[in-house]
């Protein structure tokens, strides 16, 4: 089993950070890269001629291998909401349509479509929060149910607050079958789950890095399957052009798009600092491999299960969770300052719609879940 990666980041041994859900560390090497980029940001007449090029070049393929992506398929973005109105742009649910979305589902893949829905004539349907906790047979039946046809998934593989997980085989057949499209909200599955779009065959796949893949904010990659790479970009940008710049004469001397998805990259793409964060991270963790991750990941939350359900936690059934992370409720509801509590104690979870929402990543050993557990038992004590 992979073994702890504690000694990659800067956590005191009396913390117990188990929030990768949240945002996680910067490991220390990738802080090193912020700190490279930002000297170079102060001495920009020494950046070389090529440096940009080769930076996009390094994240998008760091990009594509933690989803078994080509490189040319990436685009670089600042968010998934982003990502998500770029997709709308590209795919037109057609009128008369359904657009499925998770009840309560971040609202990153749920917003957009409910903005276009009244003009562009579609609806959006929510697969509503399955009594079993079996995400996975709602949205097939909700797939399969008579009437208006489905036109697309925007959903995540991950339901962002209880932790559910999604099998993507199975709904993107489900999905193809009826030849609609898939947008898949990867944030908390990119790196830390198998999401092979060779496999999968996704229309859009997003991820951002602040999270699971140890890194910085405001850097997010957007996968675009070929057969949508003809579309318009939400951005109209130099760089997405096959002959728009300002080093040449005409300036506008082609304005057909490039191939591939880099036409689809955000304008201001020339992030010194934070591209080659998220590049840093991303390496890392395909380094260690996502099979050995979630190995990892679910060893520590199996080990939280056994203490929290002797403090009263209800736990979901393993089967239908994610490996990494384990949301814990509560039979009279959430202990009024349990996430508060915990932190006074050096203990790390978040409160997500009335559950505590516990996350562990390479950085956590047994250690951590175990002083995690005694002060969630503590909390409780006290709540009692």
């Amino acid at each position: 089993m992979l073994a702890s990666q504690r000694h990659l980041f800067d956590i005191p041994r009396e913390v117990a950070y188990l929030n990768a859900a949240a945002w996680s560390p910067l490991p220390l090497a990738v802080q090193e890269a912020g700190r490279i980029g930002v000297g170079r940001k102060g001495r920009p007449w020494e950046v070389g001629p090529d440096h940009q090029a080769a930076q996009f070049a390094r994240a998008r393929a760091a990009a594509a291998a933690l989803i078994g992506a080509a490189p040319e398929d990436i685009a670089l973005i600042p968010s998934v909401g982003y990502g998500v109105a770029t997709a709308a742009k590209i795919f037109a649910p057609p009128p008369g349509t359904r657009v499925l979305v998770l009840e309560d589902d971040h609202s990153s893949p749920v917003l957009e479509w409910m903005v276009r829905a009244p003009a562009q004539g579609f609806t959006v349907e929510q697969v509503r929060f399955p009594a079993d906790g079996d995400w996975t047979a709602a949205v097939e039946e909700a797939i399969a149910r008579p009437g208006p046809p489905v036109s697309l998934a925007s959903i995540a593989n991950v339901h962002w607050s209880d932790g559910g997980a999604l099998e993507m085989d199975r709904i993107a057949a489900a999905l193809r079958a009826q030849g609609a499209a898939l947008l898949i909200d990867a944030t908390h599955g990119a790196g830390m789950m198998d999401l092979d779009v060779g496999r999968l065959d996704p229309d859009f796949l997003i991820f951002p890095t602040y999270k699971w893949v140890l890194g910085p904010y405001g850097r997010a990659f957007l996968y675009v399957a070929k057969r949508r790479q003809d579309g318009v970009p939400l951005e109209q940008t130099a760089h997405g052009r096959r002959g728009v710049a300002a080093e040449r004469t005409p300036y506008f001397s082609d304005l057909a798009y490039v191939d591939g998805s880099r036409r689809f990259d955000m304008g201001e793409r020339d992030h010194f600092i934070s591209l080659e964060m998220a590049a840093v991270g991303m390496e890392m963790m395909a380094a260690w491999g996502q099979p050995a991750i979630a190995e990892r990941c679910a060893m520590l939350t199996a080990r939280l299960e056994d203490g929290l359900a002797a403090s009263g936690a209800i736990l979901p059934r393993r089967h239908l969770r994610a490996p990494h992370i384990l949301c814990a409720a509560f039979p009279g509801g959430m202990p009024s300052g349990l996430a508060e509590g915990l932190a006074a104690q050096g203990a790390f979870a978040a409160p997500r719609l009335g559950r505590l929402r516990i996350s562990p990543h390479v950085y956590n050993d047994e250690e951590d879940v175990d002083r995690f557990v005694a002060a969630f038992a503590r909390v409780m004590r006290k709540a009692a």
